[in-house]
């Protein structure tokens, strides 16, 4: 089985920490390590070196070499230009394909968290037992929902399809009803209450070649680019091919190309802990335990001040009295202060610097 890293995304929720040069996956944002070292670690527990791939964007490569030196230099997926999910996971597979067409894969986005490593890796296997069964058909992995969450999109599961044994445990796989889109808090409660929704983290699980073909049947365009740029492989034309015919590709995600067109789609609910470490306020969410808690990396000394998230990565004191329910997050050149309960919209900060070429530097 092979798994693919998707390392390309720009994290603009995660500003001032993550920047078009050193997005969010590269950064230490949970812990020590990098969000990308610590996904390539959880995913070499289960998987040779050989058979992990990194599909990043150009400008990243290097960072990524940095990063993850054992990485197989041929294992490196570079994204010419940014053309969304459905370009990033169809190429990476185009290499994939070039030595192992029937394998099967993952993908994996670099950005998530993962407590319970091991049943992770059980949940991934169980997946890939259900693909061997039936290699025409996608599985994907829904994570079962422990709150009624805004910021994720759903998956509305269907009748069961089949049962697959790993580990010492049994896996139900279930057909994929529909997708849903991020729901507003009452609808989101209604699916929790339901109980046949579960979140959507875009962990795919197939064939390689079984999902190219997809490409083909739902994204022509894309298909026939790829199917050039796969005949350019190990030429001397490799490059200026790749570079020519991925500018082509339009720009689209995998849930909209694919995953929502395909009728015969699975879904294998799953509980291991997961969480999409998409922006600020999910950062204080996965760390902490208790809501009234501060969560602090860095230099923090306050009074009454409690529910907070407190970042410096420089060496700056941040001091706080009566602050609550806020993100703090100081950097060397920025400092970002909002409520927890926006932390989506820091978007739109990024958004403004883009605007202003006097501030563009802070990108």
């Amino acid at each position: 089985m092979k798994a693919v890293i998707l390392a390309g995304g720009g994290g603009t929720r995660l500003w001032p920490v993550s920047r078009k040069t050193t997005p969010k996956q590269v950064e230490p944002i949970i812990g020590e390590k990098s969000l990308l070292r610590a996904t390539y670690d959880r995913i070499r527990a289960g998987f040779a070196v050989n058979d992990i791939f990194v599909a990043t964007a150009e400008a990243q490569a290097d960072i990524v070499r940095q990063q993850l030196p054992e990485l197989p230099e041929a294992n490196l997926v570079i994204e010419p230009s940014r053309r969304d999910t459905a370009a990033a996971i169809g190429f990476a597979l185009l290499r994939v394909a070039h030595r192992e067409p029937e394998a099967t894969f993952v993908t994996v986005n670099s950005d998530a968290y993962v407590r319970d490593v091991d049943e992770y890796h059980r949940v991934v296997r169980a997946a890939e037992r259900a693909v061997h069964e039936e290699p025409d058909r996608t599985v994907l992995i829904g994570i079962t929902p422990k709150y009624p969450e805004t910021g994720y999109g759903y998956i509305k599961t269907g009748a069961n399809a089949a049962r697959v044994a790993e580990g010492g445990k049994e896996y139900d796989v279930l057909a994929v009803e529909r997708f849903v889109e991020k729901p507003d808090l009452a609808t989101a409660e209604k699916y929790l209450a339901d109980g046949s929704y579960l979140w959507n983290p875009t962990l795919i699980v197939g064939r390689v070649d079984k999902f190219l073909a997809l490409y083909k049947k739902h994204l022509p365009t894309h298909a026939l680019y790829f199917e050039r740029m796969a005949a350019s492989f190990g030429t001397d034309d490799e490059d200026e091919s790749v570079r020519s015919h991925f500018a082509r590709i339009p720009s689209i995600s995998v849930d909209y190309g694919i995953l929502e067109k395909e009728e015969r789609m699975l879904v294998l609910p799953a509980d291991f802990g997961w969480g999409d470490v998409g922006h600020w306020r999910s950062v204080a969410e996965i760390l902490s335990t208790d809501p009234t808690q501060n969560v602090v990396k860095g230099r923090h000394v306050g009074h009454d001040s409690e529910g907070n998230l407190i970042y410096s990565f420089s060496d700056k004191l941040i001091a706080t009295v009566g602050v609550k329910n806020m993100i703090i997050i100081e950097t060397g050149d920025a400092v970002l202060v909002c409520p927890k309960d926006r932390a989506q919209e820091v978007r739109q900060i990024v958004g403004a610097i883009e605007d202003d070429l006097d501030l563009q530097r802070y990108l």
